[in-house]
């Protein structure tokens, strides 16, 4: 059984005030999708990585590739109108079988603890499907300029990723979703809806998205405190 790594990283970065799509932003001297490469590079269960991109950033992300010795990088597809689309590509691209599986990671999310990607492993491995998630902390309100309501918050999770599932059992709730022209927020979502078991591997608050521009600043205040 192999293990293989998607990084969707066609993000145009809109929400944070910058030219260059931030997982191309340099921290410190190091692309933000260098420091979520070096995760995977470093995890002795990875066997290979596939990154999803737009052309434009082939030639850069080459470049990464040699700057820091990204052996395990194999491939650089071109991804698709979504970040659906996007890992679509990078599963085909793959010679894989049916029991190898597939972690699918954002390349924005740089800081995730080795402990919870080897348990995402692990759960994937013994169960087919797991998805990286945080219990709701805080009260949540469903409103638009007012409040409407409360909602509990017992049953509620935040999804991260990674989230890892068999090859087979992925590709199959994407080219369902493909079929039916459903386009969803996560991989998770996909095989939930062709009624495949998704079982939940607790994640962090550390394992944030950088999104915006506070995002950026805290996640540039970790770094420096870490140098």
């Amino acid at each position: 059984m192999k293990t293989y790594v998607i990084i969707p990283s066609g993000g145009s970065g809109k929400r944070a005030s910058s030219s260059m799509p931030k997982q191309y932003i340099q921290f410190n001297g190091k692309e933000l999708i260098a420091y979520t490469l070096d995760l995977f590079q470093k995890c002795e269960l990875v066997d290979g990585i596939i990154i999803a991109a737009k052309k434009d950033f082939f030639e850069l992300l080459s470049g990464i590739k040699k700057k820091y010795s990204f052996s395990k990088i194999s491939q650089i597809v071109e991804g698709g109108a979504e970040r659906q689309n996007s890992v679509l590509n990078a599963l085909r691209s793959l010679n894989a079988a049916d029991d190898d599986l597939i972690i699918v990671h954002d390349a924005v999310r740089p800081l995730l603890p080795s402990e919870i990607l080897i348990e995402s492993i692990g759960t994937a491995r013994k169960y087919g499907s797991a998805v990286v998630a945080i219990r709701a902390r805080d009260t949540l309100i469903r409103g638009n300029d007012t409040v409407i309501d409360y909602i509990n918050r017992e049953e509620i999770f935040y999804a991260q990723t990674p989230q890892v599932f068999r090859y087979g059992i992925l590709l199959e709730a994407m080219l369902k979703c493909e079929q039916d022209g459903f386009l969803g927020t996560d991989e998770s979502m996909l095989v939930h809806r062709i009624q495949k078991e998704v079982k939940i591997v607790a994640g962090s608050t550390l394992n944030f998205k950088i999104t915006n521009n506070d995002d950026i600043k805290l996640f540039k205040l970790i770094i420096e405190n870490r140098v």
